[in-house]
C-alpha cells in the first residue's frame, strides 16, 4: 500500500493538482479568466471546488521536519519559497514570527514549507542544504539563518562557503552527515516535486501562499494574513 508520505503518492497528488486545480485556480494566480466550463458554474460552487482542490495539497504529516504547528490545526498555510528571494526574507523577518506567536503557538495554524527554487542553481543548492539540515531536525534553524542573508533587500548568494557558514550558524550538529545528505538523490527529488506542485498551481513568483483554500501572493502586510487566517478559521 502506498503511504501518504511516499514519493509515488505525492507525485500522484501533483497529477491531481494539474488536472483539478489548474483549471479552477489559474485565474487566481495569473489574472486570466475562467475556462468556458467553469464559467458555467455558479460562483459559490466554483469557489468551493477551488477551495477543496487546494486543500488536497495539505500534507499534515506527523513529525514533518518541514512543518510547524499542530497536525489537526484548522488552518494550514503552505508557503512556496526560494531562499534567495528577498521578499521571502522580508516575510520571514517581519510577518512570520507574529503569525507563529498568534496562531501556531495557540493551535490555530500549521505552516508547511514547499521548495520553489526559481533563481538558478544556487537556489537549488541551498534548498538541498536546508533539507539536509532537516534530516538532523534543524530545518527551521537553517531556514531562518539563510533568510537573514536577504534581510537587506538584496538577492543573497549562496556559494559553498556561505552554505557551510549558515549550517554552522543554524547549529547543525553533524556537518559531515549534512554534506553527505546534500547529495542524496531523494533530496533533489523532493525539491523537484515541490516545484512541480507550485508550477501546477500556476505560481510564478515567490513567496506564494495557500491558506486553506485561498491564495496570497507576495510578502503582504501582516493584516492581510491575519484577515485570511481568521476567515478560514471561522469556516472550520
Amino acid at each position: 500500500m502506498t503511504s501518504k508520505g511516499s514519493p509515488a503518492f505525492r507525485w500522484g497528488i501533483v497529477a491531481v493538482v494539474v488536472a483539478a486545480v489548474a483549471a479552477l485556480a489559474w485565474g487566481a494566480f495569473s489574472g486570466g479568466g475562467p475556462s468556458p466550463e467553469s464559467a458555467q458554474q455558479p460562483g459559490a460552487t466554483q469557489q468551493n471546488d477551488m477551495s477543496a482542490a487546494l486543500k488536497v495539497l495539505q500534507r499534515r504529516q506527523p513529525d514533518d521536519p518541514f512543518a510547524m504547528g499542530r497536525v489537526d490545526a484548522p488552518v494550514v498555510m503552505i508557503k512556496y519559497e526560494d531562499f534567495r528571494c528577498p521578499f521571502c526574507s522580508k516575510f520571514a523577518a517581519d510577518v512570520e514570527p507574529e503569525l507563529i506567536k498568534r496562531y501556531v503557538e495557540t493551535g490555530v495554524l500549521r505552516i508547511e514549507w514547499r521548495d520553489f527554487p526559481i533563481f538558478g542553481d544556487e537556489s537549488v543548492e541551498v534548498a538541498k542544504a536546508a533539507r539536509a539540515a532537516g534530516r538532523q531536525g534543524m530545518f527551521w534553524q537553517f531556514h531562518y539563518a539563510a533568510y537573514e542573508r536577504g534581510n537587506g533587500g538584496e538577492r543573497p548568494s549562496f556559494p559553498e562557503e556561505t552554505i557551510q557558514q549558515v549550517a554552522r550558524e543554524a547549529g547543525v550538529p553533524d556537518l559531515a552527515k549534512f554534506n553527505a545528505d546534500r547529495n542524496d538523490p531523494a533530496i533533489l527529488e523532493a525539491i523537484q516535486l515541490d516545484a512541480a506542485e507550485g508550477q501546477a498551481l500556476g505560481a510564478s513568483s515567490t513567496p506564494t501562499f495557500i491558506i486553506n483554500g485561498q491564495a496570497v501572493l507576495g510578502a503582504q502586510p501582516l493584516d492581510q494574513f491575519v484577515a485570511v487566517i481568521e476567515e478560514e478559521r471561522a469556516k472550520a
